[in-house]
């Protein structure tokens, strides 16, 4: 037996890790659905801000982290019961794997990117524990899987590997065994009064987030947390924090750019399809816009990551992150009219 894909299983390039695996099964099982529509169905775009003890702080685009999730919305808005399962047993975890390779379908899997051998951290040690990847192939032979991930090539990964990625212990996201299964029996095409919900589905709490941390709350929570970082970091942990910033907004990070904004302007283009409202084209190039400023924002805490004094320079980043905020209050606030 070689290690080859499943038969009939396209890899392809994608942009976020949870709504391109997604894609991927999506995909294998005729079920052809954007990326970005998975996203915006699933009320995945938002804002938030955290810095949890021990841990430096990190800003993020992505909702839909807390029940029901985005793939579990995304799922039922498209037809397709999505369900998820977690172990503290590697050989359970392991078992389950291969019984539905065996089946013939791919596997969606929650993993420590830190551990997967194609990727280069620059010889750092970095751990994420929410990356999520598709098993399609293994060879019991070599005890080797094929992996696809966000870029077209297909990744050979020992087993063993794999099984240090699923059980990873690192904090905050350890992705404990997590697969997914899914059901595509009664497989369809989200309707007009679900793209217009999903669309609320993120109006809603970046506009009246339930926490300051979340939202247009949590972008201007940022500005003003982002001038006290050193006095709260070693300067080895600011940098550290400056680059993984910038990492979390721009493409690098999967989130297809412009802190998914450029994946939620496309999908609004869809909506306007859909729903047969030409208005929400232009809520999406307002989209469009914000995403190339925080595009040019990622670029700054890039080139601020790798000055000599980065602590003198967080103020320049207080203004444009408040001025994001007043764009995406704004650009929120015309598309809860539109959907009302």
């Amino acid at each position: 037996m070689a290690l080859e894909p499943l038969t009939g299983f396209r890899s392809l390039e994608t942009h976020h890790c949870v709504t391109g695996s997604m894609r991927h099964v999506y995909v294998y099982n005729d079920h052809d659905i954007s990326e970005d529509m998975l996203l915006g169905i699933g009320a995945g775009v938002s804002f938030s801000y955290w810095h949890f003890k021990g841990q430096t702080p990190f800003m993020g685009g992505r909702g839909g982290f807390r029940p029901p999730y985005l793939e579990e919305v995304a799922g039922q808005r498209t037809g397709v019961k999505i369900e998820f399962h977690t172990t503290s047993s590697a050989r359970k975890a392991q078992k389950a794997l291969l019984e539905i390779l065996d089946a013939g379908q791919p596997v969606m899997i929650q993993c420590d990117m830190g551990f997967l051998p194609y990727f280069d951290f620059g010889g750092q040690e970095y751990h994420f524990g929410w990356h999520v990847v598709v098993v399609c192939g293994y060879d019991p032979a070599t005890e080797q899987v094929l992996i696809a991930d966000r870029d077209k090539e297909l990744h050979p990964v020992l087993m063993g590997v794999l099984e240090k990625a699923r059980g990873s212990k690192y904090k905050p996201f350890p992705p404990q065994n997590k697969w997914y299964t899914f059901d595509f029996s009664e497989k369809r095409q989200p309707t007009a009064d679900e793209v217009r919900q999903a669309i609320m589905g993120q109006v809603q709490p970046m506009l009246e987030p339930p926490i300051s941390n979340v939202g247009v709350k949590g972008i201007r929570k940022a500005a003003q947390a982002v001038t006290e970082w050193p006095e709260l970091l070693s300067p080895a942990e600011l940098k550290w924090t400056l680059f993984n910033t910038y990492i979390f907004i721009s493409p690098v990070g999967g989130t297809g750019g412009g802190l998914f904004r450029y994946m939620f302007s496309r999908f609004l283009r869809e909506a306007a399809a859909i729903i047969g409202e030409r208005q929400f084209e232009e809520s999406a190039d307002e989209f469009q816009r914000i995403g190339d400023s925080w595009e040019e924002l990622s670029e700054w805490f890039r080139r601020t990551s790798e000055a000599p004094d980065p602590a003198s320079l967080l103020g320049e980043c207080v203004a444009p992150l408040n001025a994001l905020a007043d764009q995406e209050e704004a650009a929120w606030r015309r598309l809860r009219k539109l959907v009302q």
